[in-house]
C-alpha cells in the first residue's frame, strides 16, 4: 500500500503539535490539512473526502464525540480519535461508538503515523475481503457493466456513477453531484439531476430489479449502496 494519495485530516486545536503530527505524515507520504475549528470539519469532510481523520475530542465550538456523530450519518471514513486523558478512553470504547482507534495525548507523532497506517492496512484488507458485487466500470473507456450486461448510459450518467462507485455509503447533496458531473460548471438546476438519477436508477433496476442501489435521503440528497 502506498500512501502518496491519501489525505489525513487532523483536527486538533493545538498548533505547534498538529504541525509536528503533519511533518511527521509528510515524511511517510501522506498528504495533511489541518482544521482547529470543530465547526469547520463536517463540510471539508463532505468536499474533500480525506482517506482518515485524526480527531480531538477537546475543540472549540464544537465537541468532538458530536462531530464523529453526525459523521457517521454520512461517511464510514477511519477515525482516530485523541484525547488528554487516559480515562477517556475507557468511557468512549464503553459507548461502543466505533472509531477506528484511540490515542491519548501527549502521544508520540511517530508512534501515531504507525497506528494511522495499521488502521489504513486493516481498511483495504476489510474492503478486499468484503463480497464483490456485480458492478465493473471502466473510466478510461466510459464502460460500465453489470453482471456482465453492459450499460447503456449517457456521459453524465457514467459519470454519476462513477462518483457514486467510488464513495459507498456517503450521502451528496445536488450541489455536489452537480460539481462532479459537470466539470465546466454550467448552469444546472436541480432537475437535472434528479432526472439523471432516475435514469440512472431505472438502468441498474432493468439488470438488477431486486435491489436499489441509489436510495434518496429526505431533505439531503442520495446515497449509493452496493
Amino acid at each position: 500500500m502506498t500512501q502518496s494519495a491519501r489525505t489525513i485530516l487532523v483536527v486538533e486545536d493545538e498548533p505547534s503539535l498538529a504541525i509536528v503530527l503533519c511533518e511527521y505524515l509528510a515524511q511517510a507520504g501522506f498528504q495533511t490539512h489541518i482544521i482547529d475549528n470543530g465547526l469547520e470539519v463536517i463540510d471539508w469532510v463532505k468536499q474533500q473526502h480525506p482517506d482518515l481523520l485524526i480527531l480531538d475530542l477537546m475543540l472549540p465550538n464544537r465537541d468532538g464525540l458530536d462531530i464523529y456523530r453526525e459523521l457517521r450519518t454520512f461517511s464510514q471514513v477511519p477515525v482516530v480519535m485523541a484525547t488528554a486523558r487516559v480515562d477517556e478512553i475507557d468511557r468512549l470504547l464503553g459507548l461502543e461508538l466505533g472509531a477506528d482507534d484511540y490515542i491519548c495525548k501527549p502521544y508520540s507523532p511517530r508512534e501515531v503515523v504507525a497506528r494511522i497506517k495499521n488502521v489504513l492496512r486493516r481498511t483495504v484488507e476489510v474492503a478486499a475481503s468484503a463480497p464483490q458485487h456485480g458492478l465493473m466500470i471502466n473510466d478510461k473507456q466510459m464502460k460500465a457493466t453489470f453482471d456482465s450486461h453492459e450499460l447503456t448510459l449517457t456521459p453524465a450518467e457514467f459519470r454519476l456513477l462513477s462518483f457514486f462507485n467510488q464513495h459507498p455509503g456517503q450521502v451528496f447533496n445536488r450541489d455536489q453531484l452537480m460539481q462532479e458531473i459537470y466539470a465546466d460548471h454550467r448552469l444546472v438546476t436541480d432537475r437535472t439531476i434528479d432526472s439523471h438519477i432516475k435514469n440512472l436508477r431505472k438502468k441498474l433496476q432493468d439488470v438488477a430489479p431486486d435491489n436499489e442501489y441509489i436510495k434518496s435521503i429526505y431533505g439531503v440528497g442520495y446515497r449509493f449502496t452496493l
